[in-house]
């Protein structure tokens, strides 16, 4: 492997590692705030159980989220110094921006809702979460900025090799940047609810079944039957704005290597990038000129019009196939959860086992929905202006490929101890709350 090859990696797992973590923060925030909102309406203490309960596993998100963030920043100088040398004056204003405006804001308040409901007037506690939460979205939203800018950059001027902002609107607003940021706030929805299902799940059978779980298993799936469905609809509206500003991606997702009328849906294949075919192809006929072009006889277009500008196909095909084979489940898990509320079910053992499976789902699905934006990015690092090759520092290769199997190492070792922790808060809250549910026992 060359230091390009090399470098790439190193930076995947970095974002790779990141990404798990403000997925949780962003739409558990909002959690938080909907159960201390339920807990100041009606008084009820387990609402405030589930509050604190998931304001340690916030705690422990945004802490791991930030430090991942700051190693991955300071890659940019080590490993990639092209991208801030040619797109810097768009770039570096974007992550002050995010860091001014939302990391400050998270950073101030955060103490407040974690270690002040006492010390505190209630209505102050209750700011401190809505800021929090507030300071998670906001966060998101300028990196999100960033990314869609390089995706589909608009609003600026290269001069002497250099871009040079000149409609910042332009630049916050770019073509994919609406879908993008709702695609992921949804993708962080999911995540958040998933894992809140999944850990209340394990206090279940950790013996906990009492008011806090059951309300909290109620507002979790309720959440989940809403946003799983409204994913699907976003992802099918950035899909068509990807096929007006990214052809070359979509065309990679779908393994459609010609441009052809009537293209079918491929649902299965194994593409080979040197015969560029698909080998064991199991596919729709039209579908696929349905889905794209919205008609059965639509042009869609294929890897034949990008040879040598496309990105590798495999692992984008097969990326984006997990994300939506992950995404119809979570329908279909969280419908059945909602229909079982509505039929006024008890929880059976079997459905609880499933979110208990399925508590670290919208990792997966997250994971591999990024891998479909950022491989399907390649060979550029921003389309059309600066390919990722051009932006690499040349180290040996040796010290590179050290230091990511040095990272890789950490980063596992992190995840590990995150899950490890996870399970004993969920443990320890459940024995917690059997003597309270003995003692109001007949």
């Amino acid at each position: 492997m060359d230091d390009y090859l090399l470098s790439r990696l190193q930076f995947a797992a970095n974002v790779s590692f990141h990404i798990l973590f403000p997925t949780i923060t962003i739409a558990l925030g909002w959690i938080l705030v909907f159960l201390k909102w339920r807990y100041t309406r009606s008084g009820e203490e387990h609402w405030m159980d589930l509050y604190f309960f998931f304001t340690k596993v916030f705690a422990l998100a945004f802490s791991l989220g930030v430090v991942s963030g700051l190693t991955m920043s300071f890659q940019f100088g080590t490993n990639w110094p092209g991208f801030m040398n040619t797109v810097g004056n768009v770039a570096g204003p974007l992550l002050a921006y995010e860091v001014l405006t939302a990391f400050f804001l998270e950073a101030t308040f955060l103490g407040i809702m974690l270690f002040a409901f006492k010390k505190v007037p209630n209505w102050v506690h209750t700011l401190a979460t809505v800021l929090v939460a507030f300071g998670t979205t906001l966060s998101a939203f300028w990196i999100l900025v960033l990314n869609s800018w390089m995706h589909t950059p608009q609003g600026f001027t290269m001069i002497d090799g250099k871009a040079h902002a000149t409609d910042w609107l332009a630049i916050v607003f770019s073509p994919s940047m609406p879908y993008r940021f709702a695609h992921t706030l949804l993708s962080s929805v999911l995540t958040a609810g998933f894992l809140m299902a999944g850990m209340l799940a394990w206090r279940w059978f950790a013996g906990d079944r009492g008011a806090a779980v059951q309300a909290g298993l109620r507002t979790a799936v309720l959440l989940l039957a809403v946003a799983a469905p409204l994913q699907l609809v976003v992802g099918d509206l950035h899909g068509i704005n990807t096929r007006d500003y990214q052809p070359a991606k979509l065309a990679a997702m779908e393994a459609q290597w010609r441009t052809e009328s009537g293209a079918p849906l491929v649902l299965f294949a194994i593409p080979d990038e040197e015969e560029r075919r698909n080998r064991a192809e199991l596919a729709i006929p039209k579908l696929g000129s349905l889905v794209i072009t919205r008609d059965p006889n639509g042009t869609v277009r294929g890897l034949d019009q990008f040879v040598g500008e496309h990105p590798p196909v495999a692992p984008v095909f097969w990326s984006f196939r997990l994300m939506v084979g992950i995404g119809l489940l979570m329908i279909a898990v969280a419908w059945l959860g909602a229909w079982l509320l509505w039929r006024r079910r008890a929880w059976p053992d079997w459905y609880l086992r499933t979110l208990s499976w399925m508590t670290f789902s919208g990792w997966i699905a997250s994971l591999a929905g990024w891998y479909v934006t950022e491989i399907g990015r390649q060979p550029w690092l921003v389309q059309g202006v600066l390919k990722t090759r051009e932006a690499v520092a040349t180290h040996p290769p040796a010290m590179v490929g050290f230091t990511f199997v040095l990272y890789l190492i950490t980063y596992l070792v992190l995840v590990a101890a995150f899950i490890a922790v996870l399970a004993y808060l969920a443990r320890k809250a459940a024995q917690a709350a059997q003597p309270a549910v003995a003692e109001t026992s007949p």
